[in-house]
């Protein structure tokens, strides 16, 4: 029996009889999961391996036969299976959407292989074009050098650096001649790139396309075959971009690398969208854990199992399990919620701390009484628009943000007295107005403490 059948063993007894409305059973479940994330893999045979990574892979290419194959190959040659994964710098946060990736990643690293995290310092400034209706504005030295000053530690919870190699592509891409380039670049026919559905739109739509655009996938390639790696891993929307990996990497002499293309993360407002810093639907991987186990308690129910599937370590048949439960009755949907939340939060900040973010979480959203509360904010200006309060608190970084969540009749005014309340849903119109005029229109002027109610996340108003 492998190490990771034995702890599947394990997670499964606990699923099939812990209550999990009780702190001891999560505790001892995020344990053994928590555990799962650095878990030895290399007791896998090539098979089992390329298995378990199919499993959470939306595309591999060729086939997973055929990355059995090639590690069996690199074992019998007693080489290293390189695996490779890039991200540029286009902004200052990673954030959980890159997070199924690099799950994946580390679990390479886990079976033994070789892994290569490479950071695009040059790829950056030209920005990845997939799936975007404009052109990315460029970015100075400035603005690439500010935001990778910390892409290795908020990435570090996913990967062991001391049997890793961290590496920016400029340190040969600044390297390339003009003529390397030529050479690589005439034996590619135009009509590759222009197969793509995001730049054929754009050019339909009118919209601006460069050459340095079109050039991105051909130099991101360049990557591959300066690593010369065995396979590379990325969200599905790098697909064709690892296509032209492969191509490029045949045109140098090597061989083409195999792909595994992670499903995209939905981002948390549930709109379908993806996981996007830009949309601000998302999770960033610096958010505090009360932060991120409030965020993953937001998003809609249906993407519990996806989140799970994505985010976390949990097989198959333990989510299997799981729905079994849910559809006996003996297992409450929120409590698998807050698994989910608590699994996520521990993977950045350990198990003590999603622990202690659960707690506050249920005393601050499960209790019927916000007066037993601590530590809300608080909300002092009620003079000010209810858009401009829900700003500074730091609820929203922008009106809309209000306008979605009060689309999701998430934004409320709350009355609470002996323990009582009386809640008001409002709209985005109802925001424009001052929070004293809201209290005086739509509450009674003797039910008690007045709360201001985000989504998850809860102020108290200032009476005085």
């Amino acid at each position: 029996m492998t190490r990771l059948s034995e702890s599947v063993d394990r997670v499964t007894r606990l699923l099939d009889a812990a209550d999990f409305a009780s702190e001891e059973s999560v505790r001892g479940l995020l344990i053994e999961t928590a555990q799962r994330r650095t878990l030895d893999l290399s007791d896998l045979e090539s098979s089992e391996q390329a298995a378990l990574i199919s499993a959470r892979s939306q595309e591999m290419q060729p086939s997973s036969d055929a990355m059995a194959e090639r590690i069996g190959a690199a074992r019998k040659d007693g080489r290293p299976f390189v695996a490779k994964f890039g991200i540029d710098p286009t902004g200052a946060q990673v954030h959980l959407g890159h997070a199924a990736p690099m799950l994946v990643l580390s679990r390479f690293q886990r079976m033994g292989h070789h892994v290569v995290f490479i950071v695009g310092d040059i790829t950056a400034k030209i920005g990845d074009p997939s799936g975007r209706s404009d052109e990315r504005p460029p970015l100075t030295d400035e603005d690439i050098a500010r935001n990778l000053a910390t892409y290795r530690q908020q990435v570090a919870p996913f990967f062991d650096f001391d049997r890793a190699r961290f590496r920016y592509n400029g340190d040969w891409l600044r390297e390339v001649s003009l003529p390397k380039i030529i050479e690589i670049a005439a034996k590619i026919p135009v009509s590759m790139p222009l197969q793509r559905e995001d730049f054929r739109k754009r050019l339909d739509a009118g919209q601006g396309l460069s050459l340095a655009e079109m050039l991105y996938s051909v130099v991101m390639a360049l990557d591959s075959v300066e690593t010369g790696c065995d396979v590379e891993i990325g969200g599905i929307d790098q697909f064709l971009n690892m296509q032209m990996c492969r191509k490029v990497m045949d045109i140098c002499g090597q061989t083409p690398e195999l792909v595994v293309a992670t499903s995209l993360v939905e981002g948390t407002d549930g709109t379908g969208a993806k996981m996007s810093k830009s949309k601000g639907n998302y999770v960033p991987l610096t958010a505090d854990a009360a932060e991120i186990f409030g965020k993953i308690m937001s998003v809609p129910d249906r993407l519990v199992e996806p989140y799970f599937k994505a985010l976390s370590e949990w097989q198959d048949s333990e989510l299997a399990v799981a729905a079994q439960r849910i559809s006996a009755g003996t297992l409450h949907p929120m409590d698998m919620k807050k698994l989910l939340a608590g699994e996520v939060t521990a993977a950045i900040h350990g198990v003590d701390a999603a622990m202690k973010a659960r707690e506050e979480f249920v005393a601050r959203f499960s209790k019927r009484a916000f007066g037993e509360v601590e530590d809300l904010p608080l909300a002092t200006d009620v003079d000010q628009p209810l858009l401009e309060v829900i700003k500074a608190l730091g609820f929203a970084s922008s009106n809309g943000d209000v306008r979605r969540v009060a689309r999701q009749n998430g934004l409320r005014l709350v009355a609470e007295a002996e323990g009582e309340q009386d809640q008001v849903t409002l709209s985005y119109d109802d925001a424009r107005e001052t929070l004293a005029v809201l209290m005086a229109d739509k509450l009674s002027p003797d039910n008690g403490e007045r709360y201001l109610k985000f989504g998850r996340q809860l102020a108290r108003i200032s009476m005085t």
